[in-house]
């Protein structure tokens, strides 16, 4: 089978008809509003109040927030929700505010709504364009029904390091498969018409470099060269203003020296100048009041200010432009044009939304399909195989017993940034597999509450469990271990030290190698993990599961019996220790390349510099076999084809990835790096 590697670059001519359309109606509405109501379209508010109760009384706070709203203070909410809510809220602004101009609604909307896909750097690995476009898709299904109309997704940022909690929420190390999984999830959240009710105005985050925190510190400053910035941070995000999104985020860090939220360089010169972009752009969740501890504001006048000239239009959280705005702009006839030149910006979006046509346009109660089998479906085609020493698939003839903290989990496995899903709400391994398996449970991975805002406390002293679990399975002849990292142990100010399994964890895992029984392990992780090399080595199979989401557990049990194949493969490298980092595949060639038999090479004298996995690793339930690469030239590139061939005894999907590299053109190049993919079923 012959397949071809091409890149594509469309514009969409008709969006640009449609933003003409809305500018120029934004600037009929400009006219009418005072200079108090432009700097109230740029305050963003977290929900405060439940519109549907009574009017609050004795909060100065809180009557204080209600009063900004009835005056037409507040151009945008977060965190508010459902039909009721959201219809109440609007029809405060609409029917009591001077102008009526209906406010945006946004929600942190990263992999799902209520029914959750696995987490992004797990769709990342399915390689599957459409697929991710589709799950992006299914998301805004279930947002916009619930009245939301803005999603703060997708993140875009490049990472090499796995230590930084926040890997789980992009697409790797990649800045080819990045950008064009930038472009497909922007495509689903935002559809063909931001108009349609269905459709989320898609957000790109967090620009720019927050992916590169030194020592994988979530928050922490970001260092790195002009050469990094070009070739790896900014392509997703380029591709992503290329597809037409309609919002980009700044980042909470400091990039070389400013702090993201005032680097006008960036925002004015990169994003808005070379980018071409002309949407709006918003801070991180009090981003600009945090200028001040980063030590470049020194108060809130001065970070409203400075954000506002540096290009961020919208202030969550902050409260600084509403506190300041208008003295700003009466002080200063700039700081008057930048704030009519923002709010301009919002209302666009608004317009384009239908929100001015129709203020309860996402409030019409749609009804929704069935997207469990999307959300299945992602997830199976989100599991990596790592290892199989032919245990898998798994005869059903075989006794399996099945144990591990995840293997009846039903929450941590839903991953992070699942606020509007249910807690406990995935299918669990166990249940999945309840009229085939015999499952006992293992000691606890964490006790305590699980919960976005509070760290888990993991379980360290009682292991008891382990040894029942063990003994209940003696007559099975396979054991799987559902094992890993809490869905709450990755995601925004998770990093870790150690990529280490809990020692509860390590525990059963050795116990369970004495038995001598084949060990197959499925690891549940919000990010790359090292797996101990007595691990790797004793394991008879290892299955990466990431955080599957709703419908994992039966996603996870047909992968392993094989009634479905493994699908992925990796999007970041798997160190063998937390010294290597960071290691990246597209790394550059050194002076001194190895290995040599003297010291004098770039190397470790305690490790080796191979990777445990690298990136673009995965293998299949089949074999395939490459012939007779073929690259010639076209008037736009090149093209390359091969003849693939499926030599296993079952069908099986692979994805055909081509790398590039450069020497000696003038100019430092990596050793290889991606420029094209293709996924084939044979």
């Amino acid at each position: 089978m012959v397949s071809r590697l091409l890149a594509f670059f469309l514009i969409p001519t008709a969006l640009f008809a449609q933003v003409k359309d809305a500018a120029a109606r934004a600037d009929s509405v400009l006219a009418l509003m005072t200079l108090e109501e432009l700097v109230g379209q740029t305050n963003q508010y977290n929900g405060f109040w439940n519109a549907t109760g009574p009017m609050p009384e004795g909060n100065d706070w809180l009557e204080a927030r209600v009063k900004a709203l009835k005056n037409g203070l507040v151009g945008s909410v977060l965190n508010v929700s459902g039909v009721a809510e959201v219809r109440a809220l609007q029809k405060v602004v609409v029917e009591e505010t001077r102008l009526g101009i209906p406010l945006i609604f946004g929600l942190d909307v990263i992999h799902g709504y209520r029914t959750l896909s696995p987490i992004p750097l797990a769709e990342a690995s399915s390689w599957d364009l459409d697929a991710i476009e589709a799950s992006a898709r299914a998301a805004a299904l279930e947002a916009t029904a619930d009245g939301i109309n803005w999603t703060f997704a997708p993140m875009v940022d490049i990472s090499r390091d796995p230590r930084w909690g926040r890997v789980m929420e992009g697409a790797g190390e990649d800045p080819y498969l990045g950008s064009r999984i930038a472009e497909a999830r922007v495509r689903g959240f935002q559809g063909k018409d931001l108009a349609d009710p269905s459709t989320l105005a898609a957000c790109l985050k967090h620009f720019s470099g927050y992916g590169f925190p030194l020592a994988g510190r979530d928050y922490a400053t970001t260092d790195f060269s002009a050469h990094t910035l070009y070739n790896w941070i900014l392509p997703p995000f380029e591709a992503g203003v290329r597809a037409g999104a309609a919002t980009v985020m700044t980042a909470f860090s400091a990039a070389n020296g400013i702090a993201s939220t005032l680097d006008s360089a960036q925002l004015w010169g990169e994003l808005r100048g070379r980018m071409g972009f002309d949407g709006v752009v918003v801070s991180d969740w009090g981003s600009i009041a945090e200028t001040i501890a980063h030590g470049q504001a020194k108060d809130l006048r001065e970070a409203a200010k400075r954000s506002l000239a540096a290009g961020c239009d919208v202030d969550m959280e902050s409260d600084a432009y509403l506190r300041y705005g208008l003295e700003l702009a009466r002080s200063s006839s700039r700081d008057s044009l930048r704030f009519r030149e923002s709010a301009r910006r919002i209302l666009e979006l608004k317009f384009r939304l239908g929100l001015m046509d129709d203020p309860y346009l996402y409030c019409k109660q749609l009804s929704l399909p069935d997207l469990r089998p999307q959300a299945y479906e992602m997830a199976v085609k989100s599991s990596v195989l790592l290892k199989n020493k032919g245990i898998l698939p798994l005869n059903s003839s075989l006794r399996v017993g099945l144990t591990g903290p995840f293997a009846a989990d039903k929450n941590g496995v839903l991953g992070n940034w699942r606020v509007s899903a249910k807690d406990q709400s995935a299918q669990s391994l166990a249940e999945a597999t309840e009229a085939s398996w015999l499952f006992a449970p293992s000691a606890p991975h964490s006790i305590g509450p699980e919960a976005f805002a509070t760290e888990l406390t993991l379980n360290s002293t009682d292991f008891s469990g382990n040894d029942r679990a063990l003994k209940a399975l003696r007559s099975q002849e396979v054991l799987v271990l559902a094992v890993g990292e809490h869905g709450y142990e990755s995601g925004e100010g998770r990093s870790r030290a150690s990529l280490r399994i809990s020692p509860v964890q390590q525990d059963l895992v050795r116990k369970a190698f004495k038995t001598g029984k084949p060990v197959v392990l499925v690891v549940y992780a919000g990010r790359p993990l090292i797996l101990e090399p007595w691990m790797q080595e004793g394991a008879a199979a290892i299955l990466w599961a990431w955080q599957p989401g709703t419908m994992g557990g039966t996603a996870v049990a047909d992968v392993l019996k094989g009634s479905r194949e493994p699908y992925g493969r990796l999007p970041m490298t798997f160190v063998r220790s937390e010294g290597q980092i960071p290691l990246h595949y597209d790394a550059f060639s050194t002076g001194r390349p190895g290995p040599k038999t003297e010291v004098f090479w770039s190397h470790y004298t305690d490790e080796s510099n191979a990777p445990a996995f690298p990136f673009g690793f995965g293998l299949s339930y089949t074999s395939f076999d490459y012939q007779n690469l073929w690259v010639e030239p076209t008037e736009t590139g090149w093209t390359a084809t091969l003849t693939l061939s499926n030599t296993g005894p079952r069908a099986g999907s692979e994805v055909v990835q081509l790398y590039v590299s450069r020497q000696g053109n003038g100019q430092l190049y990596p050793t290889k790096a991606l420029k094209g993919f293709q996924r084939v079923t044979l």
